[in-house]
């Protein structure tokens, strides 16, 4: 059939119509006019493969990376950086939209470099070649891959330097994943490996294989080996030998991150994404919630008096009291809704400044419900999915918010992922 790509949406593809009914194009731009076939028939709606560009769009743009299209890592190579941007900044203002919000703001707009920027990478380890891999698109088949342009160049070395030696090294026989993690000097890698069995031999194999991994890789300064439990980033820790933590230097602040620990990607974006949140904000206190490793908190406590900083992971509630220190500053290390339902219960005295930053579930009713009852001054929401966005600012402006400014901030290049930035004041 042909079609033409009305608009993007949010997943990647291209949103065309056939006689009334939605299909989803993968690889196609807005305006284009394609051939394609249907791939998969879900009754409501179908997604498409392209077979021949009939119209190509003036945005289109060559694939910076061989695997395009085959790994399911990037799904916006095919369009040029500028545009883009464009089709992040019209998603987030639809998902919005589609949410009731009004009095939309203008949406600005936060961007760096668009190849290059990852200062994190986690592969899996093929069991039976012990080659390094990302996944398939639309499949849990392994891809090896000797080349990722989006990566640090430090990482893309250090990718090559292991894919070289995997099977000598056999690391498939001990090992399922391997996380490569470099500071912003790149002068510094630190390793994360998941164990493929009960880890009983993890420590052995570290041990084995460290000085294989320093030869080959002269940045690494540390491994970890976490046990592989489904649903969970991490696992139980098994063995560790040299660092277990990187110093990065972000925004003015030199920030210690340990193996497991959350720390934004985007390594051009960082300073900047600091400066839009912390910007214009001064006080008695502020309240950081989803805290990971002070990102925020550390350069907050510039302008505040007292810093509360909240997060439940383990190792990155660890590192945040490496990082968070002197002042009266508070370290909860739990959830954001147990630490605001016993604020609530002492009747504690709303914070001039509530800056949340939660995973992609978003905040959820608990937590906007109570948010909305302590009633913060100023509420700056950092958000990594405009679905679950557009629903907490609903629930927000709905308590007496108003939204003040808006951001698109892409921290994910060449992928559908965006980042966003919301401010939100009391009436």
């Amino acid at each position: 059939m042909k079609l033409r790509i009305e608009k993007p949406i949010y997943g990647g593809a291209g949103l065309a119509r056939e006689e009334g009914k939605a299909i989803f194009v993968p690889f196609a731009l807005p305006g284009e006019l394609v051939e394609a076939s249907i791939a998969n028939d879900h009754g409501s709606y179908a997604e498409a493969q392209i077979e021949n560009i009939l119209e190509a769009s003036r945005q289109r743009a060559q694939p910076q990376c061989p695997y395009f299209g085959v790994c399911g890592g990037c799904h916006y190579q095919h369009a040029n950086y500028l545009q883009q941007v464009e089709m992040k900044t019209q998603i987030l203002r639809e998902a919005l939209e589609r949410a009731r919000l009004i009095e939309i703001p203008e949406i600005g707009t936060l961007s760096g470099e668009p190849l290059g920027y990852r200062n994190r990478i986690r592969l899996h380890i093929d069991r039976a070649n012990g080659r390094l891999c990302y996944k398939m698109r639309g499949s849990h088949q392994n891809l090896a891959v000797d080349d990722c342009p989006i990566a640090a160049p430090v990482l893309e070395r250090a990718l090559r330097a292991i894919q070289s030696a995997t099977q000598l090294w056999q690391l498939g026989n001990h090992f399922t994943e391997v996380e490569l993690f470099t500071n912003a000097a790149q002068d510094s890698i630190l390793l994360t490996l998941w164990a493929a069995d009960d880890g009983q031999s993890a420590a052995r194999e570290l041990k084995r294989l460290w000085p294989e991994l320093r030869s080959a890789v002269p940045e690494a300064v540390g491994a970890t080996v976490f046990s592989s439990e489904r649903g969970k980033l991490t696992g139980r820790l098994l063995a560790q030998t040299g660092d277990t933590s990187l110093n990065y230097a972000a925004a003015g602040h030199s920030y210690s991150v340990g193996a497991g620990s959350f720390f934004q990607v985007n390594r051009f974006l960082i300073d900047l994404l600091v400066e839009h949140v912390i910007k214009g904000h001064a006080g008695g206190v502020a309240w950081d919630f989803y805290a990971g490793v002070g990102l925020f908190s550390v350069a907050l406590a510039r302008s505040f008096e007292q810093i509360v900083a909240v997060e439940s992971g383990a190792g990155s509630a660890r590192d945040l009291r490496r990082n968070l220190v002197g002042g009266p500053h508070r370290i909860v290390a739990g959830s954001t809704i147990e630490f605001l339902r016993r604020a609530r219960t002492r009747n504690e005295k709303a914070p001039d400044l509530a800056v949340v930053d939660p995973p992609r579930t978003g905040l959820g009713k608990g937590v906007t419900k109570l948010l909305a009852e302590i009633r913060p001054a100023h509420i700056t929401y950092v958000s990594c999915d405009p679905a679950t966005l557009s629903r907490d600012l609903k629930s927000l402006l709905d308590s007496g918010y108003h939204l003040s400014t808006l951001r698109m901030v892409d921290l994910f290049p060449q992928t559908f992922h965006l980042e966003s930035v919301a401010t939100l004041l009391l009436k």
